[in-house]
């Protein structure tokens, strides 16, 4: 793949309002990746504590970890500039458009990385901080520089820098990592292939157009969604590994149980009209349910160690 972006011409983003560079600003650390990785993080520093941490830790720990997140995926969106270019789901992204140049988006991206590392380093632990860089590094050079463009296996190992929030929180919180961050982190592992596959079903033309591997680019649709079922299915039964070991209670046994339920079932209705050879896949509907999944169970991962002490407090 040629990489055609640094010879072209890009406007200042200086031409527009403050307030719309701002947004580009805050495009370029696509908010919304951002969102799901502090879903992660908030209810494992909760479990970590057994109860609600200090609300300035955990402040800091998130913020140090939005920052994190948000210095990666501005490399990651430098890198990616000239595919974006390219692609119809991501040609209205800020280097593209020029709202923001490349040197202004390579300086935002370092900045980003060095605060968070600072910030975390300085109000939590070094453990945590450095787990926050090695996220950013492992993103940049694993996935994005190294599997993105060269592997179909790319969202199953670039995938492991979207498991570091786990581990930060736990660290935040305790100093240390354990069994129970561990099997967390897994948890967020096996998830991402049957979450991001179907995306890719959904852009595959995108992608192929780049000529970026995504299994779904590169695999036909029946094979892919047999990953898929089998990635949900071992999903979810990692993630009853920490009933017995963190130990859960019923609400985190419920939710795991239902919405892995809900999870698996979306993920075997994929596999049938890929199987009866539908036209329409509907990728889209596994994708919003593993969303979905994740979320309910983190919650319930913050609301279990919840409520002893809440059974405790006075009439």
């Amino acid at each position: 793949m040629t990489h055609t972006a640094a010879s072209t011409t890009q406007p200042s983003s200086s031409s527009g309002s403050w307030s719309d560079t701002v947004k580009a600003y805050v495009a370029l650390t696509k908010p919304r990746v951002i969102e799901l990785l502090l879903v992660t993080t908030a209810p494992v520093m909760v479990l970590a504590e057994r109860g609600i941490p200090n609300l300035w830790l955990m402040f800091f720990t998130l913020l140090g970890g939005s920052l994190s997140a948000g210095s990666a995926n501005a490399f990651n969106s430098y890198i990616d500039r000239d595919i974006d270019r390219d692609m119809h789901r991501t040609s209205k992204r800020p280097l593209v458009t020029g709202a923001v140049t490349e040197r202004q988006a390579l300086r935002f991206a370092w900045i980003l990385g060095f605060t968070s590392f600072v910030l975390l380093a300085l109000t939590t632990n070094v453990l945590a901080a450095s787990l926050s860089l090695a996220a950013i590094l492992f993103y940049v050079f694993i996935y994005t520089l190294w599997l993105k463009r060269r592997s179909e296996q790319n969202i199953i190992w670039g995938g492991i820098a979207g498991c570091f929030p786990v581990l930060i929180g736990w660290a935040a919180v305790t100093g240390t990592l354990s069994w129970e961050a561990l099997i967390l982190f897994l948890v967020v592992f096996l998830w991402t292939p049957p979450h991001y596959w179907p995306l890719s079903m959904r852009y595959r033309d995108d992608y192929g157009s780049v000529g970026v591997p995504m299994l779904a680019v590169v695999r036909p649709a029946g094979l892919v969604s047999v990953q898929v079922v089998l990635y949900a299915w071992a999903t979810v039964v990692t993630s009853l590994l920490l009933i017995p070991i963190a130990p859960m209670g019923w609400i985190y046994t419920i939710a795991a149980v239902v919405s892995g339920g809900w999870f698996i079932i979306e993920s075997h209705q994929l596999y049938a009209r890929a199987r009866r050879g539908e036209e329409d896949l509907k990728p889209m509907k596994v994708f919003h349910s593993s969303i979905s999944y994740l979320t309910l169970l983190f919650i319930a991962v913050a609301i279990d160690p919840l409520i002893p002490a809440l059974a405790l407090l006075p009439g």
